[in-house]
């Protein structure tokens, strides 16, 4: 059996914070073999830099995951070339710099893929999530990858939906995340696929979706714009832990965690 840890997407340094206390413990408690974290968010709550980048990994994450706004930073552009294990969405259209998915070994050399796609729907006109996916599952299966993980990084949950319906049965789950709010439809799929619409939020959750809710306040009342910055209360870690058979890679249990930073 093998136990894989998503993270929900980790917003700016309060974020980063949570990963760095509670991920041993999780790791120790679930016994965890691969941890994969959304990280798009985590550089002030817009984006991605190489300084948060490489503490997420230093505090042992092995994959990170994005989306919209992973190119937020130019930094980024380059190092998304030279480090394999930080994903931008598969259907970003060519030539977009990095990759949308790896396979990585863990314990007695098992390989494990993940696969980061990104949502059309409210969301920018990238090429076919759908189709990208299939793209990605299929390569997988041909280099004999048997566990695969995709991150569905979207808005709309009928969206999400589509894509666990659509992977059933072919990959070992399917998460979504970007609302920053953790679904509780956690399920297994016809075919052993775990499934979650959203994973949640990692960071400060007395905020409106880790922004301080002051500002998210005057912006909507005064319809002015305002500096939005990151909040800093009601820390929260929040995730889902998936069981996958080594032999099929189907998924045999998913739980949602929710790990509050006393």
């Amino acid at each position: 059996m093998i136990n894989i840890l998503f993270i929900g997407d980790v917003f700016g340094r309060p974020g980063r914070r949570l990963v760095r206390e509670l991920l041993p413990d999780l790791v120790n408690r679930h016994t965890i073999d691969l941890v994969v974290a959304n990280g798009e968010n985590a550089s002030g709550g817009l984006g991605l830099t190489i300084k948060a980048a490489e503490e997420l990994l230093s505090a042992g994450v092995d994959v990170l995951t994005s989306g919209n706004h992973i190119f937020r930073h130019k930094e980024i552009i380059e190092y998304l070339d030279q480090e394999r294990v930080i994903l931008r969405p598969a259907n970003y259209p060519d030539p977009a710099p990095g990759r949308g998915s790896q396979v990585v070994e863990i314990r007695n050399g098992v390989p494990v893929g993940v696969i980061n796609v990104m949502g059309r729907t409210f969301m920018a006109p990238l090429d076919c999530p759908f189709q990208a996916v299939d793209r990605e599952v299929s390569r997988l299966r041909a280099e004999g990858v048997r566990m695969v993980l995709v991150d569905f990084h979207a808005e709309a949950t009928s969206e999400k939906k589509a894509m666990g319906w659509h992977l059933a049965g072919r990959v070992g789950a399917v998460i979504g995340t970007h609302t920053h709010v953790q679904t509780a439809d956690e399920t297994i799929l016809p075919g052993g696929t775990a499934y979650l619409t959203d994973a949640g939020m990692t960071g400060p959750h007395s905020s409106v979706i880790g922004v301080k809710k002051e500002a998210v306040l005057e912006r909507f009342l005064s319809g002015r714009p305002v500096r939005f910055e990151a909040a800093k209360r009601g820390l929260r870690l929040e995730g889902v832990v998936v069981s996958l058979e080594a032999e099929r890679g189907s998924a045999t249990n998913i739980l949602r965690i929710q790990q509050v930073l006393e």
